[in-house]
């Protein structure tokens, strides 16, 4: 024997004996042992801490990243010895039997180990160990595969014709062919080979497509960086314990060992995966020194950070002062998102004669996020299911617009422009927040039909193109006072979005700042047109939500009451005869939605009065919209009343809103009397 094979096998023992791994060992040998039955082959998970074993021989340490498979020959032999040393299988006959897999714990933090699935080429010849990252955009139904097989030569004779001589294990990357065939022969005496079909083991195999994270941006509408790179999917292999282990949209860090998969004529470059990580990015820590100081400059007044930062937004894109009601609305949205499951949304609804200008706010404002989604129109907002094309006939669930953008921003476009059946379906998602894809058994090789939710955790933007939809239908003429025509979208669904925003610049009288703005930007389209665009800088507003998005805010008990006050005082003033209070349901968490992401937008933990009044105001002006004036009888543009342009007028904003406060106090006294709120005597 290679004396330096033998040195690792006894290196392998001690380290088996330090890491506790000898003790898991012998657990897993029990179960078998108690089974009382005979298997083809037994199959061991060993955890390797590549820094402990590089330790103990360095050797050893190096042939397990970069001769895998080698090296579980390895720990195969030593386990063999171990259980016939201490008895532990009685039905264990041959080495052979034994199939071990290495899961490395970590690979070394070094370019040579990192698989990058964007550049060129991609190094699938050898069969070491790689870690990469990636988003998963497909995913296949859990079928079976051969984990092992017990052959016996056709020649009575032969030794080989008995026992557990000829096993066939699967190695990665191989077809299921290579495993089981009617081809093979034995090595001893070149007689055909057959299968003991009663020891065949089988394990789950899962076939997922995974892609480079970069490809997020080539689905942005607008992006800042204008480089050139390559997206290429692959195939993930994952089996056993391993499957069902990857949700569609998350994004993972995996280890595994690439392989190469030929399907008749093609050849497929894959993954088979080892072990999988859930990746999440950290957000800043920090915010702009600019940001700072304007925080500091406003602290006088709850309401003015939040003023500014919307009055000053998008300057590369409208003027500042310009859309200001829908700018703070967007910069509401985009820090009320994040990937759990109970998450608060905020979808918002435009309605706009100026769709250029708007799409080009929208495109702009996607980019802040890392998972800004605009999606396209030839393709599907929600999963959808076709075949896999690896050749295994089974179904696939492909990823669309929506998973993409899981905790992020999906922005659909013009909601006109869809059919019933898809404006049905976002009804149905904005309702639930799941969707649900229908797999026909029969289509897929399945003997049962299978239903698979998926969890759709993303903001929705949307416009309606007023003009153009006037057109299309004829309007009501009994329409309430404040009340818009909306009557081209369903009601329910135009309920089921947070915000719907009037945009108060129809193209037909543009102002002049938006006309300069454009004309200059069509002239030369990198100019910053306005010195706030030099302060702050897109790349500072990027940082600045991805940081207040992550704080964690809490309601005060004086917004609290506030919130519920008004949103049971506007059950009763907003009813009918027919159909009860016009009021949905969805509105409290809506109410309650605004007022964290206004509190967080303001770099608070704390959810104020102040930020509950602003989020009042932005409802009861959406609410207006769709079903007319209330008792509270608040102003078309209720946040913004006028121009910002000087520290007199943020002054003369903020004694409008505390007036609009004492009216909100009043209108919850008058038509909800039950509920108790704190009101200044000043």
């Amino acid at each position: 024997m290679d004396p330096e094979i033998q040195k690792m096998r006894e290196v392998v023992l001690v380290y088996l004996d330090r890491s506790g791994g000898l003790q898991k060992f012998v657990h897993d040998c029990k179960k078998y042992n108690d089974s009382k039955q005979s298997y083809a082959v037994y199959r061991f998970i060993i955890s390797i801490n590549p820094s402990d074993i590089a330790e103990l021989d360095a050797t050893l340490g190096n042939y397990i990243l970069h001769n895998p498979l080698q090296a579980a020959q390895i720990f195969q032999s030593v386990c063999f010895v171990a259980i016939n040393t201490l008895s532990l299988i009685e039905q264990l006959q041959t080495e052979a039997q034994i199939s071990i897999l290495l899961k490395p714990t970590h690979l070394p933090p070094l370019p040579s180990y990192v698989l990058s699935l964007s550049a060129y080429p991609f190094n699938y010849t050898s069969q070491r160990f790689y870690m990469s990252e990636g988003i998963v955009i497909a995913l296949g139904t859990v079928t079976k595969y051969t984990q092992g097989a017990r052959f016996l030569c056709t020649e009575e004779t032969c030794p080989f014709s008995e026992g557990f001589r000829c096993i066939r294990v699967h190695c990665p990357g191989a077809t299921e062919s290579a495993t089981v065939r009617t081809d093979f022969v034995c090595s001893l005496c070149s007689s055909p080979l057959q299968e003991d079909m009663k020891f065949r083991v089988l394990g789950d195999k899962q076939i997922v497509e995974m892609t480079d994270a970069k490809i997020l941006n080539a689905l942005k509408g607008y992006s800042i960086d204008k480089s050139y790179f390559r997206i290429q999917a692959f195939t993930l292999f994952l089996r056993d314990e391993l499957a069902n282990k990857m949700t569609i949209g998350n994004q993972y860090r995996i280890i595994g060992i690439p392989a190469c998969v030929q399907n008749g004529l093609q050849v497929t470059a894959c993954i088979e995966v080892n072990s999988i990580q859930l990746y999440k990015p950290n957000g800043p820590s920090f915010v702009s020194d600019n940001f700072k100081y304007l925080l500091s400059l406003t602290s006088s007044s709850c309401w003015r950070f939040t003023a500014v930062l919307a009055n000053i937004f998008a300057s590369q894109v409208v003027p500042p002062g310009t859309y200001n009601t829908l700018k703070l609305a967007i910069l509401l949205s985009l820090v009320q998102t994040c990937e759990k499951e109970n998450a608060d949304y905020l979808d918002l609804l435009i309605m706009t004669s100026d769709t250029l200008v708007i799409d080009r706010l929208l495109n702009y404002s996607l980019c802040l996020l890392p998972r800004g989604i605009r999606h396209p129109p030839s393709s599907d907002i929600f999963p959808s299911v076709s075949k896999d094309k690896h050749g295994t006939g089974s179904a696939s669930i492909q990823a669309c617009s929506a998973v993409l953008a899981k905790g992020g921003i999906c922005y659909i476009g013009d909601l006109s422009s869809y059919k019933k059946d898809k404006l049905e379906l976002l009804q149905s998602v904005l309702e639930s927040r799941t969707t649900t894809v229908f797999i026909p058994g029969k289509k897929y090789g399945e003997e049962a039909d299978q239903q698979v939710t998926v969890s759709v955790q993303t903001n929705f933007w949307s416009f309606v193109d007023v003009d153009s939809s006037s057109k299309k239908h004829i309007q009501k003429e009994n329409f309430l006072i404040g009340q818009m025509d909306v009557s081209l979208i369903p009601v329910n669904l135009v309920d089921c979005f947070g915000l719907l925003i009037y945009n108060e610049f129809p193209s037909c009288r543009l102002s002049s700042p938006v006309v300069h703005h454009t004309l200059k930007k069509a002239i030369n389209p990198e100019a910053m047109v306005y010195k706030v665009s030099q302060q702050f800088r897109t790349q500072d507003y990027e940082e600045f939500i991805l940081f207040a998005r992550n704080l964690h805010v809490e309601l005060s008990s004086e917004a609290e009451s506030l919130i519920q006050g008004y949103y049971l005082a506007s059950r009763r003033v907003r009813r009918d005869s027919i159909h009860g209070s016009t009021l949905s349901a969805s509105a409290l968490k809506i109410l309650i939605s605004l007022a964290k992401a206004h509190a967080k937008l303001s770099l608070r933990q704390r959810v104020l009065e102040e930020d509950a009044v602003i989020a009042v105001l932005l409802l009861e002006s959406s609410l207006t919209l769709k079903h007319g004036t209330s008792a509270l009888c608040v102003a078309p543009n209720p946040v913004f009343p006028f121009d910002l342009s000087d520290e007199n007028s943020l002054q003369q904003r903020d004694i409008y809103l505390m007036q609009c406060h004492h009216q909100l106090l009043k209108f919850i006294a008058a038509y909800s009397p039950g509920i108790h709120i704190n009101t200044n005597e000043e």
